[in-house]
């Protein structure tokens, strides 16, 4: 539901310009939140797919007032949030990892409320996520159980004076959020990282619900990574202005929105994620459920600053869930429904299954940005559009020139298809879901960071790479003295996320796949064999050479035979830290190089079944390991010894 908000006594309007923010996407390849298997889902570990039916540890410890001092919940701890409770005065709440919160039923509103100034510290980890839920036991729990999580910064915004109050609250500094005529974007307000919201989302007044979370102008320096919000009884998450940068959100069967923008927020949101349950929506008369819902502000003026955040790898699913005919509840509508003077930016994306329609921009203001006839753009792009509904009271309410090219504009920029089978591999598991991309997808591939807005804020990660053939060298043709042919498999390493992959091989050197990490190569001629591992990301690539060379073995006999040494030296002699065995053969042969000290004792064996070529030989031997003294050299031919005495001066 939109929500119109309490503003601060004044008209005036805050002006000039607001930067975009610094923050800078990850490119990718593939569209949607989650990369191809075998790159595990970001979503693996910490989160929870069926919260009804969790069981929680009872309270331990009860917190019943605000915080107005630095405090620290410890893990093992299992709090019971018995008030609507605001961290405030500037002190710091941290939350240790996997501390579980019980929001109490029992009492009006309990919720989380972290004022202007104050910050929480919720760093948990994806082994022990930091847990808010209801205090209700496993099958009693319903939406708006308890209030939910509300961040409050002094980050830029376009309410009159750069100041609002959230609703439903009393009208206090307390719940105060904005910076005035003198915001700070940069502003923190802790760290939300690996954190679970359940049944948030209370009724403070009719029509007047917070979400599971609410960010209300808050600033860049922030931390929002891996975030799930669950069963909320309005929006997953709201931002009203600010510049926090988000990534790794799940917003999953709540009621109203998923992603909510207005007031100015400007952000960068990146990898999330939103599932509806067809039963769940809002209700018609208040409001209509979409994966995205934005304003400019609530009356579509042109105020600065301009509700234009990117989000990017967004993966929503909507009631239809894979059936066109499906029913569901009456507030379904649209994947995206972007009005009153928004641009926002939604690239790299999925919006599948929604009842109506996949995007709705809606009224004149928003068509002009859509149509980049503004001073702001809004930029819908390389989007998958699949499996969304039609209602026969959907209208386009845009202006008749705008409503005519609406179809062919979407079309330009996205792929649009009826049906949403096979572009995710089983998304409509509830509890053992696979929200990669299946194969053969078209997800895999078509993200693109290169529209003029988007690349200021993107960044190419050139992934590592790292591979090898062979052991570098080989002998082929032993024992029987023909080319047997010698087969072996690369050994690579690749960081994941990349797009693709090409191997390339010169002739004589056979490869079984060139599209493989790791494939099987076969040599059987003579020489030194380069082959090219070329790896691409988006618009970045990489390139590694790796090298075989092959000689011929000797045969049984050959490795029999004695090496009829007519010369052995070393040089020089003494040695500091190398030194030179000369060889001079009169027959082919195998040989092995070992290094004893005086009592007799092997201290290195520089060559091992090496060939010895008829005539000058010359093997490289490091002898800077060895202490200083006197050492013997024996060179091994079948069954022939040649010694040689070392002195090791350094």
């Amino acid at each position: 539901m939109k929500k119109i908000l309490l503003s601060a006594i004044g008209a005036l309007l805050l002006g000039g310009s607001f930067a975009q923010t610094t923050s800078l996407l990850t490119k990718t390849c593939y569209r949607g939140a989650f990369a191809p298997a075998p790159t595990p889902m970001w979503t693996d570990n910490w989160t929870e797919w069926d919260p009804q039916n969790k069981v929680y540890p009872s309270a331990n410890f009860t917190v019943s007032g605000n915080i107005t001092a630095n405090t620290t919940w410890t893990t093992g701890q299992v709090i019971l949030l018995s008030t609507q409770c605001f961290v405030k005065n500037n002190s710091i709440l941290t939350i240790q990892p996997g501390v579980i919160v019980l929001g109490d039923k029992s009492v009006t509103g309990a919720g989380l409320f972290v004022t202007k100034g104050s910050q929480v510290i919720a760093n948990g980890t994806a082994s022990q996520p930091i847990v808010f839920t209801s205090n209700q036991a496993p099958g009693q729990r319903g939406l708006g159980d308890w209030g939910g999580i509300i961040l409050l910064g002094k980050g830029s915004n376009n309410n009159p004076n750069g100041i609002n109050n959230v609703e439903g609250l009393p009208v206090s500094s307390d719940t105060e959020y904005g910076g005035g005529t003198s915001p700070d974007d940069n502003d923190n307000s802790g760290v939300l990282k690996y954190v679970r919201i359940e049944y948030g989302g209370y009724v403070y007044q009719p029509n007047k619900e917070i979400n599971g979370l609410t960010l209300g102008a808050v600033g860049r320096n922030t931390t929002i990574d891996f975030v799930q919000v669950s069963y909320s009884n309005d929006d997953a998450f709201e931002w009203f202005g600010g510049a926090v940068n988000c990534r790794h959100l799940v917003a999953y069967r709540c009621l109203d929105d998923d992603f909510d923008t207005d007031n100015g927020f400007h952000g960068t949101v990146q990898f999330c994620l939103g599932v509806r349950d067809p039963q769940i929506s809002d209700n018609p008369s208040v409001s209509t459920s979409e994966a995205f819902e934005s304003d400019n502000d609530p009356n579509g003026t042109t105020a600065d600053p301009n509700t234009n955040a990117i989000f990017s790898n967004i993966t929503d699913i909507g009631p239809l869930r894979g059936v066109l005919t499906a029913t569901y509840a009456s507030g379904f509508r649209r994947g995206a429904r972007i009005r009153r003077n928004s641009s926002l930016r939604i690239i790299n994306s999925i919006l599948m299954d929604h009842a109506t329609r996949a995007v709705f921009i809606d009224g004149n203001l928003s068509e002009a940005n859509a149509a980049g006839t503004s001073s702001n753009t809004l930029v819908f792009k390389n989007n998958i559009l699949a499996g969304y509904g039609q209602k026969a009271t959907e209208s386009q309410t845009a202006s008749t020139a705008f409503n005519a090219t609406i179809n062919a504009w979407v079309a330009a920029y996205n792929d649009t298809l009826k049906l949403s089978s096979n572009i995710l591999t089983t998304p409509y598991n509830y509890t053992a879901p696979d929200y990669r991309p299946a194969p053969g997808s078209i997800a895999m591939s078509g993200a693109s960071f290169t529209d003029v807005i988007i690349a200021a804020t993107s960044s190419t990660v050139v992934p590592n790479v790292a591979a090898s053939i062979g052991n570098g060298s080989v002998c082929i043709g032993f024992p029987t003295g023909t080319l047997t042919p010698y087969t072996f498999t690369a050994s690579s390493t690749i960081d994941p996320g990349y797009c693709s992959l090409s191997w390339s091989s010169p002739v004589g050197l056979n490869i079984s796949s060139t599209t493989a990490i790791n494939p099987t190569f076969t040599v059987s001629t003579l020489g030194t064999f380069v082959a090219t591992l070329s790896v691409t990301h988006q618009n970045s690539a990489k390139t590694v050479t790796v090298s075989i060379t092959t000689y011929t073995c000797a045969d049984v006999a050959v490795r029999a035979n004695a090496a009829n040494v007519s010369e052995i030296n070393l040089f020089p002699n003494p040695s500091n830290d190398n030194v030179v065995l000369n060889v001079n053969a009169q027959a082919l042969s195998l040989v092995s190089v070992n290094i004893y000290d005086m009592t007799g004792k092997l201290v290195a064996a520089p060559v091992q079944n090496q060939i010895l070529n008829s005539g000058a030989n010359q093997y490289q031997i490091n002898t800077k390991d060895l202490h200083n003294g006197i050492y013997f050299v024996t060179l091994q031919s079948g069954n022939s010894k040649e010694t040689v005495k070392l002195v090791v001066n350094h």
